[in-house]
């Protein structure tokens, strides 16, 4: 795909902001390797995050380079142009085109990269990169390292000082941009399209494959590139897993169902998870468990405002699920001692949420250097998921409760002054979800 020409100084703007972090560093970054599906087969290919955030190039076989100086120099390494081989799999930019349509420095052909890589880390004090992403690139970095300790003879100097490149643009990328949000805004309303439509779609006797092929159908008719990972669509007590990936069962009149699914949009994620009825209609069980959910949502939700330390979130989740486990009679004893013994995990394993953006868990530091939770900033964008799991086999809990897995989640921006919810038109209130798969408006 190419990349719009009218967006190439979004990624030299960052480049510029990043030099100014890095003064005398350089920064590599690589796109991952292509796997093999089977046979001849190859898994679809999806740029690695940062090395888009840098550059907007979504080849495979690429690399870039930051140095630092007054003017910082971006060199991209790109396959070479063939003719032959784009006949088979696609346009390619190679170098030359690369360096015009991209606005970088310099280019090479990938092929050269061991060539000339010494020379670009020679005066360079330190180095950022992140090893085990991708084998073949680590190799060449250990191989170049070892290349410049032996052309500056006998000097003392030992290797190059490597530091964590994700972890620097982690930092970089978890207060968003207007541009990040606008794309974010995109993601979010398409995935909260898909979610209500299938909720209208869904009847007893479909298959959950079924069910996932219209999500991903509907994502795509509103122009989403692909899934942001890889959906849960889980009906009764496969709710209860929290990663389920079969999506083989059929949806029984009688059962909930639970769909985590997101679309993509330009490289940036929505992360939605709604539970509804397979017969459009929740048994009591069912609405008991799932308002007193969606009521610790809507509570947690409520306290996001900058400056709050994000650990506070997960601590006010956790107590309030443990006093709807103890509404509900799946635990008993002192809250306290509950909490302290874990005791509430059997049914909450997981955390009240996780940052967002161009990964479904984005990057970016929940702790401060010296350990201390990291407070919210205007610009941070997360889940807020609560849910309650509840196994089909547990015989601690009432017959009417078993088997019931519920989770909820939105994507919650911070503002100045509070919160916005980027995914609010995706329906979630117990009234609005029967009205709609009972085909009212």
């Amino acid at each position: 795909m190419r990349q719009p020409l009218e967006n190439v100084k979004i990624f030299a703007d960052r480049r510029q902001q990043l030099a100014k972090l890095i003064p005398g560093a350089a920064l590599i970054v690589a796109a991952p390797p292509e796997y093999t599906r089977n046979a001849s087969v190859q898994h679809d290919f999806r740029q690695d995050s940062n090395m888009y955030y840098l550059t907007g190039f979504e080849e495979p076989d690429s690399i870039c380079v930051l140095r630092p100086g007054m003017n910082p120099e971006t060199v991209l390494f790109v396959r070479r142009k063939d003719p032959t081989r784009e006949t088979w799999d696609g346009f390619r930019f190679g170098p030359e085109e690369a360096q015009r349509q991209f606005k970088v420095d310099k280019t090479f052909a990938i092929d050269e990269f061991d060539k000339e890589i010494i020379g670009l880390l020679q005066g360079v004090e330190k180095l950022y990169y992140r090893f085990y992403k991708n084998e073949e690139v680590d190799h060449q970095i250990e191989k170049a390292l070892l290349g410049l300790r032996t052309s500056q003879g006998r000097t003392g100097y030992g290797l190059l000082s490597i530091y964590d490149a994700d972890e620097l643009l982690g930092e970089m990328r978890v207060v968003k941009s207007e541009f990040d949000i606008s794309n974010l805004r995109v993601a979010c309303e398409v995935t909260s399209h898909a979610h209500a439509e299938t909720m209208k779609y869904v009847k007893p006797g479909m298959s959950e494959r079924e069910i996932h092929g219209f999500f991903i159908y509907q994502l795509m008719k509103k122009g989403s590139a692909r899934e942001g990972y890889g959906t849960i669509v889980a009906s009764g007590a496969s709710a209860c897993t929290l990663h389920y990936v079969f999506n083989d069962q059929i949806c029984k009149s009688g059962d909930l169902l639970l769909i985590d699914a997101g679309g993509e949009h330009n490289y940036y994620t929505a992360d939605v998870t709604r539970t509804f009825p397979v017969n459009g209609k929740f048994t009591e069980a069912q609405a008991e468990v799932y308002q007193g959910v969606l009521n610790v949502q809507k509570a947690v939700i409520a306290q996001v405002r900058p400056g709050v330390p994000f650990q506070e979130l997960q601590d006010l989740g956790s107590s309030l699920l443990t006093d709807l486990m103890l509404e509900l009679g799946l635990i008993s004893g002192r809250k306290e001692d509950i909490m302290k013994a874990n005791q509430h995990r059997k049914y909450y394993p997981h955390g009240i949420g996780h940052f967002l953006g161009m990964d479904v868990h984005d990057s970016g530091l929940y702790l401060c250097k010296k350990g201390t939770p990291r407070k919210l900033e205007p610009g941070m964008v997360f889940t807020v998921e609560p849910g309650l799991y509840i196994p089909a086999n547990d015989t601690s809990a009432a017959p009417e409760y078993r088997g019931i897995g519920v989770r909820i989640e939105d994507n919650i921006l911070v503002t100045g002054n509070g919160y916005e919810n980027l995914t609010q038109n995706c329906p979630k209130e117990i009234a609005d979800i029967e009205r709609i798969m009972s085909g009212s408006r």
